[in-house]
């Protein structure tokens, strides 16, 4: 690896720590965020085409797209998904009353993660529900309950700090966020870091790249581009 060979094995050591621990930010283990890296790309879950980019539902054009409910037709990747979660909840988090799904896609997720603690289970909608009770969080919920998150993918934050915001304003008090995978967004640490909450992810986009890399899926070119891309995602261009 080129970054590796011109900065030396000390700093590169550094320099993947400081991809790993971030101020709100961090990747539970990086052995295990390369492994779901592969498997994710493997499933069909990530899907990377540098020449003929996806356009997010932002409206950002992307060489990469990443939908983990893929994960959930796969029994091996999706209990290697779950297990992994179980090991970094006993980590990285004291005690917790109460499983959130972050809708949609955390809910399976969170569902599964609720099942195997033994946990309630609760999920946040992206808006009030149009009739009845106009809820925001579905579930029961009590005053100053300990909430986890969980989400499947973050990429800059938003939806899932909406979710945090609307457990907030319910009472609850929200220890923290768990999702798949991240991009790894600059824009995403400020968000969490703004909003108070920390996001311990499975896997990310270095692990995703550097796994792109040992099993040598692109040629340099299209090295350069996912890279690039990842520089400055909402400005980039083919």
């Amino acid at each position: 690896m080129k970054i590796k060979q011109a900065i030396g094995v000390v700093e590169w050591r550094k320099f993947t720590h400081f991809l790993c621990v971030h101020m709100s930010i961090k990747i539970y283990n990086s052995q295990l965020a390369a492994e779901i890296a592969s498997d994710l790309i493997k499933i069909g879950a990530i899907k990377l085409n540098p020449r003929e980019p996806f356009t997010w539902a932002s409206g950002w054009r992307s060489p990469v797209y990443c939908d983990n409910r893929v994960s959930l037709s796969f029994p091996d990747v999706r209990s290697k998904i779950k297990t992994a979660f179980g090991l970094a909840i006993a980590k990285e988090f004291d005690h917790i009353d109460v499983i959130a799904g972050v809708a949609t896609a955390g809910i399976p997720q969170g569902t599964l993660i609720a099942n195997d603690l033994e946990l309630p289970f609760i999920y946040v909608r992206s808006k009030p529900k149009g009739h009845g009770l106009q809820n925001m969080v579905e579930g029961k919920i009590e005053k100053g309950q300990k909430v986890l998150l969980i989400e499947d993918l973050v990429s800059t934050g938003g939806s899932s700090l909406a979710g945090a915001q609307a457990l907030r304003e319910a009472g609850a008090e929200v220890i923290g966020m768990m999702a798949i995978f991240t991009y790894g967004f600059e824009v995403a640490e400020k968000n969490f870091e703004d909003k108070k909450v920390n996001l311990v992810v499975l896997s990310d986009y270095r692990h995703l790249l550097n796994q792109v890399k040992d099993e040598s899926m692109f040629g340099e070119e299209a090295l350069k581009t996912l890279e690039k891309w990842h520089e400055n995602p909402g400005e980039w261009v083919v």
